[in-house]
């Protein structure tokens, strides 16, 4: 037994003698990399379920959503761990605001604004369709401090602020509601 501890002990002597030093390329590298994280974004993982922003990269009728959340710089806050209810309008609901309006947003100068404008399509917290029954006729508050109006009809349509949910989709970190115009805060 004492052989085996005394064999152990150079074992580890000798891996912990090897292993310092002078420090080596690849850990100079991975320094130099932290820098450079862009964020929660940057995780690769094709194991879990996707989420909010996985969904939309993954939508060809959210295109210009995920254009808008890059432009935005929002991509790493919807891609945490939420929990998010996220109001995406349709690439035809962007193509419906006046002419020259998204061309604008997406400026670097009103990126703060675009991102005001995002945040208004989330709300802290998982509401499913069923849930806004619960909220029906009031205003629940958005990302930005904001709030959006729910209606339930009595044959089951939702509505955001006069925007149909169109469809739903859960993510990993939420849920989404596909919705057919964008909002606008006033």
């Amino acid at each position: 037994m004492k052989k085996l501890l005394n064999l152990l002990l150079i074992t580890l002597i000798v891996v912990g003698w090897s292993c310092g030093g002078q420090p080596t390329e690849t850990a100079n590298t991975a320094t130099e990399g932290a820098a450079l994280n862009p964020g929660q974004s940057a995780v690769v993982d094709n194991v879990s379920n996707p989420n909010v922003v996985q969904v939309a990269v993954g939508s060809p009728d959210h295109t210009t959503l995920v254009a808008a959340l890059q432009a935005a710089a929002y991509v790493d806050a919807l891609s945490n761990v939420g929990p998010f209810t996220v109001f995406a309008p349709t690439n035809t609901a962007f193509d419906a605001l006046p002419a020259g309006t998204l061309d604008d947003l997406v400026k670097p100068e009103n990126q703060r604004k675009l991102r005001d404008i995002l945040e208004y399509h989330v709300l802290l917290g998982v509401y499913r369709a069923e849930d806004f029954g619960n909220v029906n006729g009031k205003n629940v508050g958005t990302a930005d401090g904001r709030s959006v109006a729910v209606v339930v009809a009595e044959d089951g349509s939702i509505t955001i602020n006069g925007a149909n949910i169109i469809a739903s989709v859960p993510a990993s970190n939420g849920i989404i509601h596909v919705i057919d115009q964008v909002l606008l805060p006033k």
